[in-house]
């Protein structure tokens, strides 16, 4: 059950950009299952510089109920920041997010959040088991994703990285930093700052109401860089040099052997009279040259790598979880 240690219960993050027509059914079904559940909430809505009506929408809601709260963006920036706002100001117990166009049902959230108050987990997933989505432009090409998101993340038991709905504890929103597009990546991102009690629900999913998608082709191919840039940093960004400087090391080692063996071949025949063409005739000597190059600028990145990283003023910061004393 909730205690009262949070000024509410549960904190609804709603991001949206141009979804003025879904914004007041939307609204009145979170109140409806919120009252059913008897749970005090805060609906945060985050506009990304809507072109359309909604931001006259949520202040109308504003004006009429107390429970929403808002920020606009003065442009498009994109789902992570306006999570990441969102997520700044919740302050429940529990954080559930959601999407605006009414494909995710609000009244799957009081399970959610049980699960998260009374099973103990840290964040809850949705699974949108049975999609109403086009195949070959979302349903395939999402199913690649989360097979590969799952074998770089580790966390082989959800399926649905990406759906919007889900329910976090609120240490997690508190401990994670949403960029880019990282919103594909939070259980990701919560597993790296140390909450590992992450599980899915399978929930019901619906065809778009009002309007169309804000996203394209192209978030599949800015999704495979996040997801490189998370397991690059979540690996190697407190220590690059254990990176950049293995590989260049590693990479300099074979380009000197090569070397020396190219010069070794030619004193050799040299010294049995035997002819032999120039050391820089042969492609091998500008391999073995090309490669301890390499090796250098790598070893290098990492080295730089390293000093940069001293200087961030939050290198020492770890998520503390529980002190006694």
């Amino acid at each position: 059950m909730f205690d009262r240690e949070y000024p509410v219960d549960v904190s609804l993050v709603i991001p949206l950009y141009n979804e003025a027509e879904s914004l007041v059914e939307l609204h009145d079904r979170i109140r409806q299952t919120m009252l059913q559940a008897s749970y005090r909430y805060e609906i945060i809505f985050v506009d990304d510089g809507s072109t359309d009506d909604s931001w006259s929408v949520i202040e109308r809601l504003r004006a009429e109920h107390s429970e929403v709260r808002a920020l606009r963006f003065a442009r498009n920036y994109g789902k992570s920041p306006g999570l990441q706002c969102g997520f700044a100001r919740a302050r429940g117990r529990v954080v559930c997010t959601l999407d605006a166009d009414l494909q995710d049902q609000p009244e799957e959230l009081p399970a959610m959040c049980r699960m998260i108050t009374e099973e103990g987990y840290d964040l809850v997933s949705g699974w949108k088991k049975k999609r109403y989505d086009p195949v070959l432009s979302k349903n395939l090409p999402s199913k690649l994703f989360n097979a590969t998101a799952r074998r770089v993340s580790g966390i082989r038991n959800l399926h649905d990285f990406n759906c919007g709905l889900k329910a976090y504890r609120h240490e997690v929103v508190k401990s994670i930093e949403l960029y880019n597009d990282m919103h594909r990546y939070i259980p990701y991102l919560a597993k790296n700052a140390g909450f590992s009690r992450i599980t899915e629900r399978a929930v019901l999913h619906t065809k778009r109401k009002y309007g169309v998608s804000k996203f394209g082709w192209d978030r599949y191919f800015h999704g495979y860089l996040d997801l490189l840039t998370l397991w690059f940093t979540s690996r190697f960004g407190r220590k690059p040099m254990h990176f950049f400087g293995l590989w260049g090391s590693l990479v300099f080692l074979v380009g000197f052997v090569a070397l020396i063996v190219v010069l070794v071949t030619k004193f050799v025949a040299l010294t049995r009279g035997i002819a032999a063409p120039l050391v820089t005739d042969r492609v091998y000597f500008y391999i073995a040259l090309t490669a301890m190059v390499i090796g250098t600028q790598l070893f290098c990145a990492g080295f730089l790598g390293e000093l940069l990283s001293r200087q961030n003023s939050h290198r020492n910061d770890y998520n503390i979880r529980e002190e006694l004393g």
